[in-house]
This record gives C-alpha cells, sequence and structure tokens, in this order.
C-alpha cells in the first residue's frame, strides 16, 4: 500500500516541522562549513511516517521522535529534540517568523481556521510532543464526520486489484466454530481493504470432493434408510452422518469387512473421477444440501462472495496442467509420482500427482491461481488458511515461481491459529464440535432469555428476533476478530455475550445507549436539529465549552480512526481495529460518566456542543462496526 497524506491534522503538523528543519540545517551550515546532508533527500513524507502517539495525553497529542535526525545533523536525538523545539515555539510567537501554519484550506471548517492548530510544542528527552487546539480540532473535524466525507478520504493509492480467497469448508461436513474464524478474518479484510480503496474480489474454494465424502456417501448408501433421512437441515445431517461413518470405518479395521469396506470407497471414488452413475449421481445431491447449509451461514453473516471455486472443477485440469509441466521437464518422476524437488529451497519433494494417477491440494491450487489471475486479470491474491497448511503453501508459492508464473511473489498465505473448545481441539472426524447452526440458535436464545425478554411487551417480536440475531452475530465476530490471527482462540460464549467486557455485544450496547441519549437530547430540545445536511452549521456551536480531559481524549481518539483502519489493512489485523473502537468506547464511557449531557453546568450551549461530540461518536463506531461486520441494533 502506497500510503498518501490522508491524515490532515498530521500533514499541517509534518509541513511545520519540516520547515523547522530546514531552519535548523540552514543554521548549522552557516556555523559549520563541512557539508551537511541536502535538504531535498529529507521530504514532508519522512516526518508524516514517523509521527505517532504520546504513551499519555497529558504529554500532547501527537509526538515526533528524532532518532533518524541524528545522521543528518550528527547530534544527539535529545538535543535535536531541544533545538527543533526551541525553533517551533520561536516561531509560533513570532508574528514574522518564515515558519507558517498550512494554509491550504477548502472547506467552510478549514476557513474558520484562520491560524495554526497547533497550541504548543514540548520536548521530552528524544521526542517532540505537540499539542493542537482542542477548540478548532473540534469546529475542523465535526462537520466531516457529521457529513462522512470524513469516511470517504483517499487513504492510498497505487493498490493492486486483489482477490481475497476465503471460507474453503468441505461439503459433506458439519460447519463448526472453528470454520467461523476463518469466515469472519475473511469477510473483515474485505470491508476494510474496499473502505482502504482497494479493488478487491471476495472468493470461496469449497471442497466438495475427496475421501471424506466417499465417506460421506459410502455411509449414506448402506447404512441409513431412506426414511430417517430428514426433510431439513440435511447439511447438518450429512456433517453427523460423516463422523459416523469415519468411526464405523477405523472400528471395523482388521475385521472381515475391512476389505469390502474399502472396495466400495474405491468405487465411490471411481464413480466420482468418472463423474457418472449413482454415486455420482448421490454426489451431486447431497452436495447441494451442503451447499444449502453454507449459504444460509453466508446470509446470516451478511457475507457474499463475487466467485465461488469448487475443488471439483480443478481436479481434472490440474493434473492436465501438471503432465504438461512434466513434459517440459520442469517437474520430474519419482517412484512413479510427478513432482518437483524444492530440497534446496528447503521444502523438501512437492507431489504433484501420486502413482495412481490422482492430484492433490497442492496440484489443484497451481491450476486455481492460474484461473485467478488469468479470468480477473488480479495483481495479488490473499490465501485465508489456518496455520497447518503453511508448508503447503510455501510449497505451492515457490512451484509457482520455478514454473514462471510471474505473479507468484503476489500470493500471500495469511495463516490464522485455530479455535478451540475449553476441554480441546476440535475434530470433525470425531464429532467433537460445537455445530454452527446450534451454536447460533443457542447463542440468540441466551440473548433473548437474558436481555430482551423484558422488553416483549413493548417490542414486536419481529424486532426482538432481528436484535437477538444481530448480537449474536456482532458476538461472534468480534470474538473471532479481537484476537491477533496468529493467536489462538478458546471458545467461550459467556465471555463473547457479555455487556461489560471486551465484547461485541458491549460495543454494540455503547452505539444504541448513545441513540437512546440523542433521543432524549431532542425531547427536551427539540429546536435542535442533528440531522441537518449542511454540515457547516456544526462549525458554529461553543466547542470551547469542552474543555474536560476526557472530551479532549475522545476527540483525539476520533481523530486515529482513518489511521487505525489503515493499520488493520497493512498488517491483516482487525485485531487492531476491534482494540480501537474497544477503547474508544471506553473514552466515551469515562466522558459520559465526568460530562453530564442533559444537565450541564454551562447550559443549552453546552449540552448541544457535548451531544454533537456524541453524534460523531455514534457515527465513528458504526462505521468501525460495519467495517468488522457487526450489526448494529438501534436499541438493547
Amino acid at each position: 500500500m502506497k500510503k498518501i497524506f490522508n491524515d490532515e491534522i498530521k500533514f499541517k503538523i509534518s509541513t511545520t516541522i519540516l520547515h523547522a528543519i530546514k531552519k535548523l540545517i540552514n543554521q548549522n551550515s552557516q556555523q559549520n562549513s563541512t557539508s551537511t546532508t541536502p535538504i531535498k533527500e529529507f521530504a514532508i513524507e519522512d516526518i508524516y511516517s514517523i509521527i505517532t502517539d504520546p504513551p499519555d495525553i497529558s504529554m500532547g497529542h501527537y509526538a515526533l521522535p528524532t532518532f533518524t535526525l541524528a545522521k543528518i545533523f550528527k547530534k544527539s536525538p535529545n538535543q535535536i529534540a531541544a533545538d527543533l523545539t526551541q525553533i517551533l515555539t520561536d516561531s509560533k510567537n513570532d508574528s514574522k517568523s518564515d515558519i507558517k501554519p498550512d494554509t491550504n484550506l477548502n472547506t467552510t471548517a478549514d476557513q474558520n481556521l484562520k491560524y495554526s492548530l497547533i497550541e504548543k510544542y514540548n520536548n521530552l528527552g528524544p521526542y517532540i510532543n505537540i499539542s493542537i487546539c482542542l477548540e478548532k480540532t473540534l469546529r475542523l473535524i465535526i462537520p466531516k464526520i457529521i457529513n462522512s466525507t470524513f469516511f470517504k478520504i483517499k487513504l492510498a493509492e497505487s493498490l493492486p486489484k486483489t482477490m481475497i480467497e476465503f471460507s474453503q469448508p468441505n461439503t459433506h461436513k458439519e460447519l463448526h466454530v472453528g470454520h467461523m474464524r476463518n469466515l469472519s478474518l475473511g469477510h473483515t479484510l474485505i470491508l476494510i481493504y474496499r473502505y482502504c480503496g482497494y479493488n478487491i474480489i471476495s472468493a470461496t474454494f469449497p471442497g466438495d470432493v475427496g475421501t471424506h465424502v466417499a465417506k460421506c456417501l459410502w455411509y449414506l448408501k448402506y447404512h441409513v434408510k431412506q426414511e430417517d433421512i430428514p426433510e431439513n437441515n440435511r447439511g447438518t445431517f450429512l456433517g453427523q452422518i460423516y463422523s459416523k461413518a469415519h468411526a464405523k470405518l477405523e472400528n471395523e479395521k482388521g475385521s472381515a469387512t475391512e476389505e469390502k469396506n474399502r472396495e466400495q470407497l474405491t468405487l465411490i471414488l471411481a464413480q466420482l473421477h468418472d463423474q457418472k452413475g449413482d454415486f455420482f449421481d448421490l454426489w451431486k445431491e447431497t452436495r447441494e444440501w451442503s451447499l444449502n447449509q453454507m449459504k444460509d451461514i453466508y446470509k446470516w453473516a451478511n457475507v457474499s462472495f463475487d466467485q465461488w471455486y469448487f475443488e471439483s472443477e480443478v481436479d481434472a485440469p490440474s493434473i492436465k496442467l501438471a503432465k504438461e509441466y512434466y513434459q517440459k521437464g520442469i517437474f520430474i518422476n519419482s517412484d512413479g509420482a510427478i513432482g518437483i524437488d524444492l530440497s534446496t529451497d528447503g521444502l523438501g519433494f512437492c507431489m504433484m500427482i501420486k502413482s495412481d494417477g490422482n492430484g492433490l491440494y497442492a496440484t489443484k491450487d497451481l491450476e486455481l491461481a492460474r484461473r485467478k489471475f488469468e479470468e480477473h486479470n488480479i495483481e495479488k491474491n490473499i490465501y485465508v488458511v489456518d496455520v497447518r497448511q503453511s508448508h503447503h503453501f510455501a510449497q505451492v508459492f515457490k512451484v509457482l515461481e520455478k514454473v514462471g508464473f510471474k505473479n507468484a511473489k503476489n500470493c500471500i498465505h495469511l495463516a490464522y491459529d485455530f479455535v478451540e473448545l475449553p476441554e480441546g481441539i476440535i475434530s470433525s472426524r470425531s464429532g467433537k464440535i460445537v455445530a454452527l447452526e446450534d451454536l447460533i440458535a443457542e447463542m440468540i436464545c441466551t440473548i433473548k432469555t437474558n436481555y430482551l425478554e423484558q422488553y416483549r411487551n413493548n417490542w414486536s417480536d419481529s424486532e426482538i428476533d432481528s436484535t437477538a440475531n444481530q448480537i449474536a452475530l456482532g458476538a461472534i465476530q468480534y470474538g473471532m476478530l479481537k484476537i491477533d490471527p496468529q493467536k489462538k482462540i478458546v471458545f467461550d460464549m459467556k465471555e463473547w455475550l457479555k455487556l461489560d467486557g471486551e465484547s461485541g455485544p458491549y460495543l454494540q450496547y455503547v452505539h444504541a445507549r448513545i441513540n437512546s441519549l440523542i433521543k432524549k437530547v431532542l425531547e427536551k430540545f427539540p429546536d435542535f436539529n442533528l440531522t441537518n445536511p449542511n454540515a457547516d452549521i456544526y462549525c458554529n456551536y461553543k466547542y470551547e465549552l469542552l474543555k474536560h480531559p476526557s472530551e479532549e481524549a475522545l476527540t483525539i481518539k476520533l481523530l486515529n480512526f482513518n489511521n487505525a483502519v489503515i493499520y488493520a489493512c497493512e498488517n491483516n489485523k482487525p485485531s487492531f481495529l476491534c482494540s480501537y473502537l474497544y477503547d474508544l468506547c471506553k473514552l466515551y464511557n469515562s466522558f459520559y460518566s465526568e460530562c453530564p449531557i442533559l444537565q450541564a453546568s454551562e447550559g443549552e450551549e453546552q449540552t448541544y456542543a457535548r451531544i454533537i461530540l456524541s453524534k460523531c461518536m455514534q457515527i465513528t463506531l458504526k462505521k468501525g462496526l460495519e467495517l468488522l461486520g457487526i450489526p448494529t441494533p438501534e436499541r438493547m
């Protein structure tokens, strides 16, 4: 991602500091005839990229570390910080100074800011801490949040057209809570990447062939009566059949029926490969049962895909492609198997065609990569797949490089760790899972019982149902996303549903509470308008009445929204955005408890200013939750 100057306040600060650096360089040149680093080698982007946040807001709102300037000035970072702080302070107090604030102001809000937003400079060790004027900042930022232009700022440029492939569940298996981490992570990355300006194609790659399918069809054909097949929830039923099939086959190993079982499975796999026969027909029918279950889950989670790929579609073409590379001498024959030796790259032998003529996952991923880049003209491909497949993708990407695939370097495996139950790992084979449909149903029931039944006489049944579904989705999404993808998740429904901790429902509740507060204010002050489309009117309120430390902290945190999204995008870590929103909500709760709104001590004007700040909080929180795939109930 090539970042641009999306944070105008940080840009104004960077401009001012760059002028001071140039001035200091000139001073040093006059004092010392020896050559120094030319000014042109230190540009505004060098300043902009290193400005950070102080550890405590009492120190300032922005901080500039001076370590990178040490080579230019050949002084200690502490001395450079002191010298620059002196220049910046003197220039701020000198109306004739040649260091001027940025005057490229476009909106009415900008035009009202005749002077720099910077209030003071203070150096602490190797850091220059910068404090900005809260009143001027509010006049600048509030109109842009109110009319949503703040969320439409161009955040980056020169972005590659990208495909994100996620959610690759197997048909004929039951969807469980572990699948939701992949779904949540991939879906949220799609939303965040698009917000940052990427042209994104979302794709899924279900596994609809393989031994697990044959086992399921075998059990269904030989050990299930037709009348025992349910009319509804057949996808779930198939998953349960798979667990039973695996258990039965394991139990019958070494018995008189083992050979017969093996022959039946071989027959099933042959029919699926030849795409004809009774088992192939049964496969087509039962495949739809699984796909319908997937689509129901995707619809509930508000997830959609631009492209569906299937293993069955690339199975035969992938073997053909592997044979072509063998004919070209790129692949070799090793003990009857065809593949490529990657030992010199520390990746061993990558098998592409087994001695029995069948392909492997790597074979299919080779063909899939070709299709993705050719069919959609993408420049980058991100695979959201769990960490167990790290070696697999390292081999696949190296094979792509060896066969001359020009975009091999643009294929990225985004690995994530597992979801576990409190009692241990999830296993579809053993049936040790929390089925996703059962989990959703249990969550919805718990939410209604614990939170929403008290509103039964005041809310409609449809609103209770809708709100319960939204809270359940919020709980799952946040629970899956708040943990760094590289770390394991231990699923705990009770913790994920809490309204007073770091959870999705807590963030949803803060949003709903602000909704309620705004309604109360508008009932008390009916002439006050918070829906005026002309956002410039919000420049004119008495924001000088917002001077409490909690108001200051909330404002500065709101300013950092886009920076938090960019960081989450660049590092593929929605967990960072989760943490940002959680901290934002804690700051709002401090503001709410310490700064009365309806009973403001300085009258209606202070009430208006505080409710406008609350409105900005509500809009920003809603946008952040939207990027996490979390809905926002109007009331809770």
